[in-house]
């Protein structure tokens, strides 16, 4: 059968922003014979998110992810459909996702790899297996619980910044519904601020493109801030820093801002917030999603609930067709996306 596939075209360097140029749109011919354990499937959406910008470099200067390879499919997040299967595990109808979803319109898959879904966790809007009630969601979910110390009645203010993107819109409504009194949003359009509050419960938002962050963060938090889901990093983060309460928690989870540049992970910090931070007590601890999937059933259980009755609203961009991957990519690199940045391939 004839399918479309997206490759890793080029890399843009260490130091450089990704372009769409970078990846490439092939035909090929994937043989419908299937070896034991293996199983057919169709691509209904893919996922692009901010840690695949690291993937694009030979080395993505952490352990946990492999970089991807010139010339050869990419792979991410992905959701589909068994149109064929050699694997008891998987029937014909399954929807089934994976972390490692090759970027092509059907493909031949080992069935141990995948994991079979129920629609009606997510009311049939599959795209949410990739966000809300995926790993997008755990990351929220399970970074607030585990590094934030969030407390019902202890009157606690809680600062997100790229609150506007999939997991930072998830992030601030999990801090309210955990307890905090004041759930401020940092984000990079009026659009997006209007989104933050109106549909999602944030108690204010700042266009960090357009107001005074300084200001408006004492504006907006007059008790300080008590903890800051940072999914940033950079200059934004280090004015949340400073005005943070003593024996604060910063919930690092994303450094966005210095993505396209050639430093380590967690990027470091300059000697006036390290003082900042031991001063105040600080802790800012890196977390990382996958060194607590041992309680990710629970949590993604509690996610669904959480859609299914309101309590969570989901906001999603969805491009239509694969052709449009390295679009999307870029585009949501750059914040062009509100809430989680989604690929439709087929129906």
């Amino acid at each position: 059968m004839q399918v479309q596939r997206i490759v890793l075209n080029s890399r843009p360097g260490n130091n450089g922003a990704p372009v769409p140029g970078n990846f490439r749109l092939e035909e090929t011919t994937l043989a419908r014979d299937l070896k034991d354990g293996e199983v057919l499937v169709r691509t209904l959406c893919l996922s692009v998110d901010p840690y695949m910008r690291c993937r694009m470099n030979e080395d993505t200067g952490v352990d946990y992810v492999t970089p991807w390879q010139l010339s050869e499919c990419v792979d991410g997040g992905g959701v589909g459909v068994v149109e064929s299967s050699r694997c008891s595990a998987c029937s014909e109808g399954d929807v089934v996702t994976s972390f490692n979803w090759p970027w092509q319109t059907n493909a031949v898959m080992t069935g141990s790899v995948l994991q079979k879904v129920d629609p009606q966790l997510v009311d049939g809007r599959l795209s949410y297996f990739l966000g809300a009630v995926g790993i997008t969601g755990l990351t929220a979910l399970l970074g607030i619980r585990e590094k934030g110390n969030v407390t019902k009645g202890a009157n606690q203010t809680m600062v997100v910044s790229g609150a506007a993107g999939a997991c930072g819109s998830i992030a601030g409504q999990i801090g309210r519904l955990d307890g905090c009194v004041r759930v401020v949003g940092i984000c990079g359009s009026d659009e997006k601020c209007r989104a933050l509050v109106d549909n999602l419960g944030f108690s204010a938002a700042i266009n960090y493109r357009q107001e005074d962050v300084p200001s408006r963060l004492k504006e907006c938090c007059p008790d300080g801030i008590d903890v800051y889901f940072d999914n940033v990093g950079g200059a934004i983060s280090d004015t949340v820093i400073t005005q943070m309460n003593n024996d604060s928690h910063v919930i690092l989870c994303g450094q966005i801002s210095q993505y396209n540049k050639d430093v380590p992970y967690p990027p470091p910090l300059s000697d006036e917030i390290k003082e900042t931070l031991r001063r105040k007590n600080i802790t800012r601890e890196r977390f990382t999603v996958l060194n607590y999937m041992n309680k990710a059933e629970a949590a993604l259980c509690e996610l669904s609930q959480s859609v299914q009755s309101g309590q969570i609203n989901v906001l999603e961009t969805v491009v239509n067709g694969i052709e449009n991957m390295g679009d999307a990519f870029c585009s949501m690199m750059t914040g062009g996306n509100i809430g989680k940045q989604i690929i439709k391939i087929s129906e």
